[in-house]
C-alpha cells in the first residue's frame, strides 16, 4: 500500500507548484485542490501523495514527465479524449512535471483520499 511519507514534503503539489495548485478543503480524511495550468506552462516537479476523485473543469492536451524527462503520459493518446464535466479516479502519483501543449486551460479539481484502505 502506498505510503504518503514516501516522497518528501517539498515536493507535495502546494508547495512545490503553488502557482497551479490552491488548496480549497483539508481535514484528516480528505484534500480538496483546484489545479489550473495554462497553455504553454509547465508545472514544476511535485507529487500527489494520494489517490483522487477528479473533476474536469476545461481540457488541454498535456504531457506528464517523470523526474528524469521521460514521457510518462501524453494526452494525445488517451481514448476516449477526456471532456469537461467528466470525472475520474487517479491514483497517487511519484514527482512529475505537466506541461500544457494546448490551446486552453486545464482545470480540475481534484478529491484526494488520504486513507484510501478505509474507502
Amino acid at each position: 500500500m502506498f505510503n504518503a511519507k514516501d516522497w518528501p514534503e517539498e515536493l507535495d503539489a502546494l508547495v512545490a507548484a503553488p502557482v497551479n495548485h490552491t488548496l480549497l478543503f483539508e481535514n484528516d480524511a480528505v484534500r480538496v485542490l483546484d489545479t489550473l495550468v495554462r497553455p504553454g506552462q509547465v508545472v514544476p516537479l511535485h507529487c500527489h501523495r494520494w489517490p483522487s476523485v477528479n473533476y474536469l473543469l476545461s481540457c488541454s492536451d498535456f504531457i506528464r514527465r517523470d523526474n528524469s524527462g521521460s514521457i510518462l503520459l501524453d494526452s494525445h493518446d488517451l481514448s476516449p479524449q477526456p471532456q469537461p464535466g467528466a470525472a475520474f479516479w487517479g491514483t497517487a502519483l511519484p514527482p512529475h512535471t505537466l506541461e500544457n501543449v494546448g490551446k486552453t486551460d486545464l482545470h480540475v479539481i481534484a478529491v484526494e483520499v488520504k486513507h484510501p484502505e478505509a474507502s
